[in-house]
C-alpha cells in the first residue's frame, strides 16, 4: 500500500490524467476511483495504485490490456498516445528497406466488435490525418486477416488492427504491422515505444475530425477473391462441415470465402455466430479452452458433418474437430493440424526453393516431412512476427492454432484460408474413403509419432514469472523423468541460433524436448513438451503411440513439479 507522501503523489497523477484524458466515460471512471481513495477505501487505493504503475507497455504484440481509465489499461488516451507514436516513427524512423521516412504516411486500419474497438479505430485514424499521414479505415468490423491482406494490398507503410484476439472480453489490444504486411519486430517496438514516451499529454495530440478515408467494401472482395484462389478448381467440393466464431468477427468472411471457393455453406452455430464483445455462451473466448467449442460439437452430434471448424473472436486462428470412431469427437491438436496443413500443401507442390517453417515451441514432425519432400525448414521465435519473415516462406505454422497458409496473400496467420485449406484436405480424403485421422496414422508411420502436449502456469503477481525463470535457470538438472539431459539452451542469451527472447529449452536423451517461456500476452508461465518414437509400420502404431504418451506424461509430472510457485 503506497505511503502518505506516495499516496499524494498518486492522487495528483490521477487527477492529472483526469484532466488530460478526452474521454468523459474514463474521466467519470477514474473520478470515482479518485473519490473512493479519499473516502478511505483501501481497495480503490490499490486499483489506482495498479492503474498507475506505468504506461500499457508497447511491445512486439502492440498494446494489449484491461479496458479501464488510467496508463496501464487500453483507453482512448493510451491509444492516441500509440496512434502518435507510430505516426512520428513512420515520418522519421522508418527503416530505408521499408521504403525509409514517409512525409505522408499511408497507415490501414481495421478493428473488431470489442468493447470501444470502433473508438480506437477512430481516434487513430483522426492522429494520423492530423499529422499530414493518409488513413484508411476499414469500413466495418472484419477478421485480423483481412487488415494483414490490406497493409500490401492497398500499399500501406503501416496497419493497425485494434483486437485482444482470443483474451477475455474486459480486454483489448492494438496490433501494429508494417508495410511488408509483417507484424513488428525488434526494433520496430522499441523506436516506436520510444516516439510514444515523446507524448507528454493527450491535448498536445492534434486530432482531425474528417479526412481519414473509408475503404470500400470491394477490399473484401479481393480478400475472398485472393483465399479462394487457393483452392484447386479440381478438388472435390463434397464437403460437410460445422463452424463457429465464438461471438467474433469471422462469421461472415468465412461463409463468403466458403460460397466463392465453391463449397457447400457450412452449418453454422447461430447462438456464436453474430460478434457480441460480451461472448456470452463461453467462459473464454478461446478455441483451445476447454468447452469453447461445445456449441458447435452439439451442432456436429445434430448434423453429422464431415470436420468441425471454429476460429477465434478476430478469426486470425482455426481449430478443428473430428470425429474418433471409438471415442467420438475430439479437438486435434494445433501441431495435429499444423502437420494436416504441412503435408497437404506439399502433396499439391511447392515452388523451387521454397521453405516451411514453425515456432520453436511446435512439433518436429514438421520437419521431418518437410525433409522428406526435400524441401527446407526453419525454426523461428513464437509468434507470426517472426515465421512470417522467414524467406522464401511457403507456409508456416504454430501450435496455438496459427497457421499461414498462403504468405503471398496474407503475412500472418489467417484462421479463414486455413479453413479453406482444411475443407480441401478433407474433401480430398473423403473421396477416397480416408479421414484426416487416418492421413495423420499414415504420417506418424512414416516419420514416428509426435507426442505434443503444453500447460500454463498462471500467476496472480506477475513478479513471479521473472523468479520462477529465475529459479529454472539456477537448477539445470541432469535428468528429467529419469531421462538424461544432453543439452540445455538458455534462450535469453541467444542460444540455439536464434534472437534473445526468455525461455529455456531442455533437450533429452532419447530425443524428447521441453520448453518453458513466459507468454507475451497473458500472466502465465507456459510448458511445451514433445516425445518422439519411431515406428515400425503400421502394425507398430498402436505400441508407438502408448510408449510416446507414457514418456510424455513422465515428462510432464517432472516439469509440473519443478515449475510449482
Amino acid at each position: 500500500m503506497p505511503s502518505a507522501p506516495d499516496q499524494a503523489a498518486l492522487l495528483a497523477q490521477a487527477r492529472a490524467w483526469v484532466h488530460d484524458d478526452p474521454d468523459p466515460v474514463t474521466r467519470d471512471e477514474l473520478t470515482a476511483v479518485i473519490e473512493a481513495v479519499g473516502a478511505g477505501s483501501g481497495e480503490a487505493l490499490a486499483d489506482l495504485a495498479d492503474r498507475f504503475v506505468g504506461m500499457l507497455e508497447f511491445g512486439t504484440a502492440g498494446l494489449r490490456g484491461a479496458i479501464d481509465a488510467g496508463p496501464n489499461r487500453m483507453n482512448r488516451a493510451v491509444v492516441i498516445r500509440a496512434a502518435a507514436g507510430l505516426t512520428a516513427y513512420l515520418k522519421h524512423d522508418l527503416p530505408t528497406e521499408l521504403g525509409g521516412p514517409k512525409a505522408t504516411p499511408i497507415v490501414v486500419i481495421g478493428f473488431d466488435a470489442r468493447h470501444r474497438s470502433a473508438d480506437f479505430a477512430r481516434d487513430t485514424a483522426a492522429v494520423v490525418t492530423a499529422a499530414g499521414g493518409l488513413a484508411l479505415l476499414l469500413p466495418h468490423v472484419l477478421p485480423t486477416p483481412v487488415l494483414a491482406f490490406a497493409i500490401r494490398h492497398l500499399g500501406a507503410d503501416a496497419g493497425v488492427m485494434v483486437t485482444a484476439s482470443h483474451n477475455p472480453p474486459q480486454d483489448n489490444g492494438y496490433k501494429v504491422y508494417l508495410g511488408d504486411g509483417s507484424q513488428i519486430v525488434p526494433p520496430a517496438d522499441a523506436q516506436i515505444a520510444a516516439r510514444i514516451a515523446e507524448v507528454t499529454s493527450v491535448a498536445d495530440v492534434p486530432r482531425a475530425d474528417s479526412g481519414w478515408q473509408t475503404v470500400s467494401e470491394k477490399l473484401v472482395a479481393d480478400y475472398l477473391v485472393a483465399v479462394a484462389a487457393i483452392i484447386d478448381a479440381a478438388s472435390p467440393r463434397d464437403v460437410a462441415v460445422v463452424h463457429t466464431s465464438l461471438h467474433g468477427v469471422g462469421n461472415d468472411t468465412l461463409v463468403a470465402a466458403f460460397a466463392r471457393a465453391g463449397f457447400p455453406a457450412p452449418h453454422v452455430v447461430e447462438s456464436q455466430a453474430q460478434p457480441d464483445p460480451d461472448f456470452p455462451t463461453v467462459a473464454f473466448p478461446n478455441p483451445e479452452e476447454a468447452g469453447a467449442i461445445d456449441a458447435a460439437l452439439a451442432l456436429a452430434a445434430e448434423v453429422e458433418p464431415d470436420v468441425v471448424i471454429a476460429n477465434d473472436p478476430d478469426a486470425d486462428r482455426c481449430a478443428v474437430a473430428v470425429r474418433d470412431r471409438h471415442t467420438g469427437w475430439r479437438m486435434l491438436r494445433g501441431d495435429e493440424v499444423g502437420v494436416l496443413l504441412g503435408a497437404h500443401i506439399l502433396a499439391r507442390g511447392v515452388p523451387a526453393g521454397s521453405v516451411f517453417a514453425n515456432s520453436i515451441v511446435s512439433s518436429r514432425m514438421l520437419a521431418a516431412i518437410a525433409r522428406a519432400h526435400g524441401v527446407a525448414h526453419e525454426e523461428t521465435l513464437t509468434g507470426f512476427k517472426w515465421i512470417a519473415r522467414v524467406p522464401g516462406l511457403a507456409y508456416g505454422y504454430e501450435e496455438a492454432l496459427g497457421y499461414c497458409v498462403a504468405p503471398s496473400v496474407v503475412r500472418d496467420k489467417d484462421g479463414v484460408s486455413a479453413a479453406l485449406l482444411i475443407a480441401e484436405l478433407v474433401g480430398l480424403l473423403k473421396a477416397r474413403g480416408a479421414t484426416l485421422l487416418d492421413l495423420l496414422d499414415e504420417l506418424a508411420v512414416a516419420h514416428g509419432v509426435h507426442a505434443t502436449d503444453a500447460f500454463s502456469v498462471r500467476v496472480s503477481d506477475l513478479a513471479l514469472m521473472p523468479a520462477l525463470m529465475a529459479r529454472l535457470r539456477a537448477e539445470r538438472p541432469s535428468s528429467v523423468a529419469g531421462i538424461g539431459v544432453t543439452r540445455i539452451d538458455d534462450l535469453a542469451e541467444g542460444d540455439g541460433g536464434l534472437p534473445p527472447t526468455d525461455g529455456l529449452r531442455y533437450f533429452l536423451a532419447d530425443g524428447s524436448r521441453s520448453i518453458v517461456r513466459p507468454s507475451g500476452t497473458e500472466p502465465k508461465v507456459k510448458v511445451y513438451l514433445e516425445a518422439i518414437e519411431p515406428v515400425a509400420g503400421s502394425g507398430d502404431l498402436t505400441r508407438a503411440r502408448a510408449a510416446a504418451a507414457a514418456r510424455l506424461a513422465a515428462i510432464r509430472t517432472d516439469f509440473e513439479a519443478r515449475t510449482q510457485i
